[in-house]
């Protein structure tokens, strides 16, 4: 069992990833390298602070995809899940209140993993795009993460911050880019508490089922490919 500081960690984690990352996305009304920027250097810069205490995983994406690698135990998923629930929304309701505070109008969609600018209207192909992206993210950190995997090391951090700056570059024009459940119910929460906006509720379902199929998609394959070397 991982000890509470774990969970205190994947708390600040996911804290710093809405808040800066998200932050960015909203000011910058979604800018496609902004946006992207900010997300993977977020990543790398927890990676090397929380990720010795928790793993950084930060998104129950990632969380169930260790769970079913044997990476970890239920009951650490449910407190790691619960602990970026927690963090996100603390995040979010930071960065919207802040912002209300100042004046600051938030775009809602260029901070919730929405549907980007409308050119990917189907929920169908909205699901196949989140799952192809949470997909690729998490089996390339299941990938690096592996202790069998002596080549990445200490730069597994710094591979898995430019993976997902490039899911975000692809992602951002389809969604909007979500990969991470914890961010996109704690930025709904935040738009419905100070934007008065229920709409990234309402849809919200999407960026949590879509990144879990996603990750639990990425630690099969991964089983498969790499049984014999595990």
């Amino acid at each position: 069992m991982k000890s509470f500081k774990a969970y205190i960690a994947e708390c600040l984690g996911t804290f710093v990833l809405v808040f800066f990352a998200c932050g960015v996305a909203a000011l910058t009304g979604g800018s496609l390298v902004a946006t992207s920027l900010a997300f993977g250097l977020v990543i790398v810069a927890m990676a090397y602070s929380v990720g010795r205490i928790s793993g950084c995983h930060i998104n129950p994406a990632v969380s169930i995809a260790c769970l079913i690698d044997g990476r970890m135990s239920f009951k650490d998923f449910i407190g790691y899940v619960i602990a970026q629930i927690i963090g996100g929304t603390i995040g979010a309701l930071a960065l919207f209140g802040i912002a209300k505070g100042a004046g600051l109008p938030l775009a809602g969609n260029a901070c919730n993993g929405l549907f980007g600018d409308g050119k990917f209207g189907s929920y169908l192909g909205a699901i196949l795009v989140e799952i192809i992206l949470t997909f690729v993210f998490v089996y390339v950190i299941l990938n690096v993460t592996d202790s069998k995997n002596e080549g990445a090391g200490k730069k597994a951090g710094l591979i898995i911050g430019l993976t997902l700056t490039l899911v975000h570059l692809l992602g951002i024009g389809f969604t909007g880019t979500s990969v991470n459940p914890a961010r996109s119910l704690a930025t709904a929460f935040g738009a419905a508490i100070f934007n008065s906006d229920a709409a990234p509720l309402s849809v919200v379902w999407i960026f949590i089922v879509a990144p879990l199929l996603g990750g639990a998609l990425a630690a099969l394959v991964f089983k498969v490919l790499h049984k014999e070397a595990k």
